[in-house]
């Protein structure tokens, strides 16, 4: 679990993001979720897009991500949302928080 702080600094980090990735009508699948996960694996931070044909709010694809992934979500605004997650490999660490 991350504090507010961490949370604080992670959301200032991810102002400068491009969206990585985008949930539409077919929503999360194992393909996507595979894809996720190694990305956070090597950036442990990422900002996804939910498309507006999509079937899922941002929430809830943040929720189901997360929970998924085993990461935190950081922030969810409009149709964007922000996790984190530490990357197992310290070599890949580049996050301080």
């Amino acid at each position: 679990m991350i504090t507010s702080k961490q949370r604080a600094k992670l959301r200032a980090m991810a102002n400068t993001l491009r969206p990585a990735f985008q949930i539409g009508k077919d929503g999360i699948g194992e393909n996507l979720i595979n894809q996720l996960d190694d990305l956070l694996e090597a950036r442990e931070l990422v900002k996804v897009t939910v498309l507006e044909t999509a079937l899922l709010s941002a929430r809830e694809a943040c929720e189901e991500c997360t929970a998924k992934l085993g990461a935190e979500p950081v922030q969810c605004i409009g149709l964007k949302f922000v996790m984190y997650r530490q990357a197992k490999n310290p070599k890949n660490r580049k996050i301080e928080i």
